[in-house]
């Protein structure tokens, strides 16, 4: 019964940190003016032209996803290379990395046929 009152201390205090921090955050922030030139968006100092909304193409979040997974991979496959060596990671740890590796290949073959990796 003791962890649960451990855990539960320990969600009092965190919720009294929050409402502490929010609490101080409200005292010591400047309050808003009447002027309206408090609330338009800063860009640099230049005051903004046009309206907020502007398209963009699906294919560059193509490309950012697509860098996601790859830079994911390489996040697992590092540390994995410095551990092959090791005793008692031979054949079980190769399996498991080329079924990973196999599977990131089949989903960039997938992207490939898909001629989504095309940039016109």
């Amino acid at each position: 019964m003791s962890g649960y009152l451990t855990v539960g201390a320990l969600l009092v205090v965190g919720i009294a940190l929050i409402a502490g921090a929010g609490a101080l955050n409200s005292m010591l922030s400047p309050s808003r003016g009447g002027g309206g030139g408090g609330l338009t968006t800063y860009e640099s100092g230049v005051d903004p032209v046009g309206e907020g909304w502007a398209q963009s193409q699906i294919r560059y979040y193509v490309y950012a996803f697509l860098y996601v997974v790859l830079a994911v991979e390489a996040v697992f496959l590092f540390p994995w290379a410095t551990i092959f060596g090791d005793p008692g990671f031979g054949t079980t740890a190769l399996v498991e990395m080329g079924v990973f590796v196999g599977l990131l290949a089949l989903v960039l073959l997938y992207v490939w046929r898909k001629r989504v990796l095309i940039w016109t």
